[in-house]
């Protein structure tokens, strides 16, 4: 059985869906093959499966997949990480879009003090940021046409039209600058995408469901401040929004002594490109409205690291 969030997936669209129908042979097939016993519920992320096991190794993880180009080299960036600040990979049927991994604790960051877990985060960024590997899709070949996009935006767009073109100049300067490509980054390290350990040695936290890409590590800072908003726009009185963005920024980049100006220009880009996104999923004249609260907050983040 399915979780009914799982079965929700199919709600997508038609590739989603047959998806969703291919899953419970494609899952009966690889244990089949990999000789793996069910060991516990069924989990799941916002893009797969996740089936706790037994291998022949002992307690497991099989992942199974939506492919999509994110997720098409997570299993080269595992497997050259060797379990070093990551999860560790056992097997993978990339064609499949099947992983055996190493089984953690459920236990994330999620519940953490923002700053601890920022510090957590940074720390590593220094061991999983190594030079990329020559199948990896460039962050360059993301930005170009993302800062097109973002150029093309009509005046009436509900952003700050100055905000606007400074992420546009700065994704200009970025797309051409050598140091955007070439080291191996996460993609999505966030508070949930880290997970205690149950090694009796080594690290404490190990990196998960990486969307890796030969990029930048100053790339990396943003989801730790977009992630767990409701706490920074809920604060208690006296401690101001910007403030606490200020803060988790400051954590990370110390943590993994990264340049600072470098750091909060990529924020300034990416939050710019998300806006972008919600403005593109929901166009003028379409059915629905964008986000208001979310082009909100990505206006509010890129303010905050600039002042």
């Amino acid at each position: 059985m399915l979780p009914v969030e799982v079965l929700a997936f199919a709600d997508r669209g038609p590739d989603w869906a047959d998806f969703v129908d291919h899953l419970p042979r494609l899952v009966r097939d690889i244990s089949q093959e990999w000789q793996l016993t069910p060991d516990g519920p069924a989990l799941h992320g916002y893009t797969a499966l996740v089936l706790p096991v037994i291998a022949s190794t002992g307690p497991a993880m099989l992942k199974i997949g939506f492919p999509h180009d994110e997720s098409e080299h997570e299993h080269l960036a595992l497997q050259h990480w060797h379990g070093h600040a990551a999860v560790r990979l056992l097997r993978a049927d990339p064609r499949r879009g099947a992983l055996l991994l190493e089984r953690l604790d459920t236990q994330d960051l999620t519940n953490s003090w923002d700053l601890d877990a920022c510090q957590i985060v940074g720390s590593l960024y220094k061991m999983l940021h190594v030079p990329a590997l020559p199948q990896l899709r460039t962050l360059t070949s993301y930005i170009s046409p993302w800062t097109k996009r973002l150029a093309a935006l009509p005046r009436s767009a509900p952003l700050p039209r100055s905000l606007i073109e400074h992420a546009v100049s700065l994704g200009r300067d970025f797309a051409t600058d050598t140091a955007t490509n070439g080291t191996l980054i996460h993609g999505d390290l966030h508070y949930a995408n880290v997970l205690a350990s149950l090694r009796t040695d080594g690290p404490e936290w190990l990196a998960i469901d990486p969307k890796p890409v030969s990029g930048d590590p100053h790339y990396e800072i943003a989801p730790l401040l977009w992630n767990r908003w409701d706490e920074l726009a809920n604060a208690p009185s006296g401690q101001s929004v910007r403030d606490g963005i200020r803060a988790r920024f400051h954590a990370t980049i110390d943590a993994a002594r990264l340049d600072e100006d470098r750091a909060r220009d990529w924020v300034i880009v990416r939050m710019l490109h998300n806006a972008l996104f919600e403005l593109e999923e929901h166009p003028a004249g379409g059915r629905s409205l964008p986000n208001a609260d979310y082009l909100t907050m990505c206006v509010t983040l890129a303010k905050a690291v600039q002042d």
